[in-house]
Order: C-alpha cells, then sequence, then structure tokens
C-alpha cells in the first residue's frame, strides 16, 4: 500500500508530472516515495524514506528523464519503512520495475519458487515477488510480449492489487492491471495516466477510465487497451467526464472522511483475513504458552480489546483481561512478570500511555506483542512480534476503520489459539472460519442497505441532550463504541454499559422520551435483552434498537431500529453491529453541522499523556 501513479505522455519529461501528482496523494498516508523512468534504454530510478518533501530536497524527483514512468507512495505492510522497502522494485536484471499498492497473500510461496530458481531478492516487500515473476516468464518463453508475460504473472498472484510494471525490453509500453485495489485511467491531449485515485490526475484531465477487478491495461502512443486477465479478451470502455472539483476528488465524492472510510469497511476486512500463517502461528504460540494474558490499548482499540477478551474465553477457553493502557501500571505494573504476556493494540503504534504501559511490562521481563496498523512504530520496534491489521491509513479523527480491523484479526488470532489449544472441534472451526470470510460481504450490505436509515434516525434524536448505549456479552463492546463515536463527532452526552447494570444505578435516570441504543445480537442474550428492553419502555425511554434482519420480536417493541443481516454468529457480532452506529453518529454529526473529520480537542494520534 498505498498509492500508485503512472504516465505514457507524448512531450516532456515524466518524472516532474509523476511528482506531482504523488503529492496529491498524499493525503492517503505513506512512509517513502519512489519513481522510475525509462530512457534510452535504460531504467533510471530514484526512491527513499520519508516524505515526499524531505525525499525530494535530497534526490531531486524531478530530473530523471524520459516520458514514460511510475511512482509510487508507500505505507508499510510487509517489510519495515526503509529505503530498500521502498517502490518501485526490479528484477534480477535492473529491466523490469513494478509498484503495487494491495496484499499479495501467496507471496511467500512464490519467493521460495523463485529463489529456488536463483533470483536474489533484496527487500522484505510481498511485491516484489511480482518483477521476479515477470523476469521468470519472459525467460521461460522468450516469445512472450512484456504485456503477455504481466498478465501470466498477475494469474500466479493471490490477494489485492493494482499494479504498474514497465521494462526496457519495451521502453514505450507501461502495463497496468487490477484486483480489489482501485485503480483509475486518466486520458488528456499529452498523454494517459493511470492512478489509485482520481487527485492524481485531476488537474491533468478530467476525462476517467474506470478499471475493473480482473482486468489489465496496456498503454501505448496509440492509446489503451483493456484486457481480461483470464483469458485477453478485450474490453471496450469509453472515458467518462468527473465534474470534482480537487476537494470532492480526494474525498472520493464522499462529503467526508469519515464516510468515505465507513464505506471502505469491506475491502478492508477482506485485507486483514490475508494475514500470513506464520504470523497468526507464532502468535498463538506466545498467546498459548503465557500464565495471564493483558489485552492493553486506548478508546476504540480498547473496545477492540474489550470484544477480543469474549474471543479468546470462547473460543480457545483462554482469561484475557482488557485494560486502559493509561491505567495499566497503577493496576498491574508491579505483578507482571516473565511468564505475563502483553498484547498492546494501537492503530498508529505511537499512542504514548500504551507505550509507557508496554516499556514498563517489557523492563520486568513481560513478552510484548503488538497489533498496530503501522509498520516501523514505535510499538511495532519494541514488541517480540507484531501483526499489521492491514487497514491503510485513516484519515478521519473518529476511528471506524481502524475497530473492525482490529477486531478481524483478534478474531483470527483467538480461532488459530483454539486451533492449537483443541478446545473447540473441526467443524466449529470450519463454521467459524466460513463466517469470518463473509463479513467482509455482510458489512458491504450493511452499509449500503442502512445509510439512508441511518439519517432518518439522526434527524429524529440529533437534539437529545443524552443518549443510552446499552448491550450484553461481547455486544458490551459494541455499545460503548458506538457511545464513543457520538461523543466524539456530535458531542451529545452518552451513557454505555451492559444491559445487567441497568437496575443498578443508571435506569434512574431514565425519563419519558430519552433514547436508549440496544445492541441486540441473536445469541444467549436475546431474551434477556428483551427483558431490559420492556424495563426501559416502561419507564418512557424511546428504544433504538441495532437488529438481525427479520427480528420480528424487537421491532415490535423498539420504537426505531437498523438492520444487519441474518445468520451472524455472536462471537463476531461487533463487527457488523458497528457499523449503524458508525452511521448514525456520522448523521448526528450532520445534522448538528459538525465537521466529523475534524472534531473539536482531538487527534488522530495521542502521543502525551
Amino acid at each position: 500500500m498505498c498509492g500508485i501513479f503512472g504516465c505514457l505522455l507524448s512531450n516532456g519529461n515524466a518524472s516532474p508530472v509523476i511528482h506531482s501528482s504523488l503529492k496529491k496523494l498524499e493525503y492517503r498516508g505513506y512512509d517513502s516515495v519512489g519513481i522510475a523512468t525509462i530512457f534510452d534504454g535504460k531504467i533510471f530510478l530514484k526512491k527513499g524514506q520519508g516524505k515526499i518533501d524531505e525525499v525530494h530536497k535530497n534526490l531531486n524527483l524531478d530530473d530523471l528523464p524520459g516520458n514514460i514512468g511510475i511512482g509510487h507512495t508507500r505505507w508499510a505492510t510487509h517489510g519495515a519503512p526503509l529505503q530498500i522497502n521502498s517502490h518501485p522494485h526490479f528484477d534480477c536484471t535492473g529491466k523490469i520495475a513494478v509498484v503495487h499498492n494491495g496484499i499479495i497473500e501467496n507471496f511467500s510461496e512464490l519467493k521460495l519458487e523463485l529463489q529456488n530458481l536463483g533470483h536474489i531478492f533484496v527487500s522484505k516487500t510481498d511485491t516484489e515477488v511480482i518483477p521476479h515473476l515477470i523476469e521468470a516468464i519472459m525467460k521461460d518463453k522468450p516469445d512472450f510480449s512484456f504485456e503477455n508475460a504481466v498478465q501470466e504473472a498477475i494469474k500466479r498472484l493471490e490477494g489485492s492489487f493494482a499494479l504498474a510494471a514497465i521494462s526496457s525490453h519495451e521502453p514505450s509500453k507501461l502495463v497496468c492491471a487490477r484486483n480489489e485495489s482501485p485503480l483509475i485511467l486518466g486520458i488528456s491531449d499529452n498523454g494517459i495516466y493511470c492512478a489509485s485515485d482520481i487527485p492524481a490526475f485531476l488537474p491533468l484531465t478530467n476525462k476517467t477510465v474506470p478499471i475493473n477487478n480482473g482486468e489489465l491495461v496496456i498503454i501505448t502512443a496509440k492509446g489503451y487497451q483493456i484486457k481480461k486477465i483470464r483469458d485477453g479478451s478485450l474490453i471496450e470502455r469509453a472515458p467518462e467526464i468527473i465534474e470534482w472539483t480537487s476537494e470532492m476528488a480526494v474525498k472520493q465524492g464522499y462529503p467526508h472522511f469519515m464516510i468515505k472510510e465507513i464505506y471502505e469497511q469491506p475491502e478492508v476486512l477482506r485485507n486483514t483475513l490475508r494475514l500470513q500463517d506464520h504470523y497468526l502461528d507464532l502468535f498463538s504460540t506466545f498467546l498459548d504458552r503465557s500464565t495471564e494474558i493483558f489485552l492493553v490499548a486506548c478508546g476504540t482499540s480498547y473496545h477492540a480489546c474489550l470484544a477480543a477478551s469474549y474471543m479468546f474465553s470462547k473460543l480457545a477457553f483462554l482469561p484475557t483481561y482488557p485494560v486502559y493502557a493509561s491505567e495499566f501500571i497503577e493496576q498491574y505494573g508491579k505483578s507482571v512478570n516473565i511468564d505475563s504476556t502483553i498484547l498492546a493494540v494501537s492503530q498508529s503504534g505511537e499512542t504514548a500511555d500504551t507505550i509507557a504501559a508496554v516499556v514498563s511490562a517489557q523492563q520486568r521481563a513481560a513478552t510484548i506483542l503488538s497489533l498496530t496498523n503501522t509498520i516501523g512504530s514505535t510499538l511495532t520496534r519494541i514488541s517480540r512480534v507484531y501483526i499489521g491489521t492491514q487497514a491503510g491509513p485513516e484519515i478521519g479523527v473518529a476511528a471506524t476503520k481502524t475497530f473492525t480491523s482490529q477486531i478481524s484479526v483478534l478474531a483470527q488470532l483467538a480461532l488459530r489459539l483454539a486451533k492449537r489449544r483443541g478446545k473447540i472441534s473441526q467443524d466449529e472451526i470450519d463454521t467459524l472460519e466460513g463466517q469470518l470470510a463473509k463479513l467482509p460481504d455482510i458489512v458491504d450490505t450493511t452499509v449500503k442497505t442502512q445509510d439512508a436509515k441511518a439519517k432518518q434516525i439522526a434527524h429524529k434524536y440529533a437534539n437529545s441532550k443524552v443518549l443510552f448505549f446499552l448491550g450484553r456479552g461481547i455486544s458490551t463492546a459494541t455499545a460503548f463504541e458506538g457511545r464513543l463515536k457520538l461523543m466524539e463527532i456530535a458531542y451529545i452526552p452518552s451513557v454505555a454499559f451492559p444491559a445487567g447494570e441497568s437496575k443498578h444505578g443508571p435506569i434512574s435516570l431514565i425519563e419519558n422520551g430519552l433514547p436508549v441504543i440496544f445492541v441486540c445480537q441473536k445469541d444467549d442474550t436475546h431474551k434477556t435483552v428483551i427483558s431490559n428492553i420492556m424495563e426501559m419502555k416502561a419507564r418512557g425511554a424511546k428504544i433504538i434498537a441495532i437488529i438481525e434482519k427479520d427480528d420480528n420480536e424487537i421491532k415490535e417493541i423498539a420504537d426505531d431500529y437498523l438492520e444487519v443481516p441474518q445468520g451472524i454468529l455472536g462471537i463476531f457480532s461487533p463487527i457488523p453491529y458497528a457499523i449503524p452506529l458508525q452511521l448514525l453518529a456520522y448523521h448526528m454529526a450532520i445534522e448538528l453541522n459538525h465537521d466529523p473529520d475534524m472534531p473539536r480537542n482531538l487527534a488522530k494520534s495521542v502521543t502525551v499523556k
């Protein structure tokens, strides 16, 4: 990850255009940058770690020769954010260069296969297998054109990718392809461009051609061809005119980053399901040998840990202790020891309270594991083992895809640990893994079908002075997260607690018309939740229920409801059930004329204690 750009120009050098276009993709987040061009039968390369302006100051990204080239801004997923891991990546001969956004699931197998053929790898990235694979195919089939070799190589790839490739073998050709990761063409009088996102070329042209999954694009001086990767058949697709401003284009037409990122969650969840098995196995090995496990985090990440504590207990029969990072040292700091394991969770990997807790535990010889979205962060450097959530940059301050991606990874760890510990049958594991695989589509359905309804409910309740969020079992974590989202961006005072605790004080606050949101998954807690709803309703509360589709029992007693698809196993319910709550918070903020991307007094990464 994170952003690619390529171009073939009729006139002028490509490198200044690539440089300028990569600047337009900075909003996506990145840790390194690189450009490669072709001139006089040779590929020229400049790349480095850091921001574009820093790398340009040191290397001058504008003086590469040639009218054809590719560029990349990288968000590390495989390999630390170092110069050697930045894109573009080359084959052994230096005659093929590739940039790639996405995740290659089977890169380990391909890398071993290519190494056995004598290929030398210089980076820790998954991307580097692509140019070597193209090289191997061209060597094995010398009659193949460059585009044929790229097409055959792509057929070997498993995972997500948008990629662009050039070769000095055919110096006037740019080949790109897509599977799941975004890719779009721009067409102008002076050239053809390919990019991860429209803003990259919007100053140059508003004439675009969307590229769909499973398609290959060949760009030459004569124009562009689109082919199906599967069989090479031609696809005719005329350009479209985009009437977006630059600001609109950055958000892909969405009014705010938050709603854009809510809609991105199906793709993000698919990426989280592409984690390498050996990382999950290594993690589960450390967890299994531990005497005690603390799940340490702040804010949204803490809520993901709270949900995970139910998963580890119910699936792996392993007790874990979710702890607010800010309280960890006071609560457990003196008791952790060499038999303790700390699983720290942080989107940025730089959260000050989380780092402080981890360092304290490390000094007492505890094992440190971490889950973060930022490879190369402080947290990854001080961890024994870490896993990246593969969520990509999150621009909105209110975490949305952070929550669902963290729970997805933690669920996979719980399943892997259950398998290792032999606590559930293989049939149960197969059922659970099948449900995990369906979650991206379930979330996709939920966000598309509930957005408009969430807007209606938000309009109805936006002027409420306070809201309650209640859940039972694992849905307690979902309720806490829904409450946090609403407070963060709509500034409505909100209270969340386990529904069973309502009679121990909170119910005294219920008065006529007060909105109470219940998270009502269909599991062993369902009947009890109905009783809790009736208790609140009897005291005049307005009931907003997050329910499974066609849950007619709760529909009959709720004043309003939002639905998720049927058949979701309770243990995974926080992922889909969080979506309606995210949408509700977003639309509440809009109703109250607040900017959900810039909530007051908050920062994306809290780096002070």
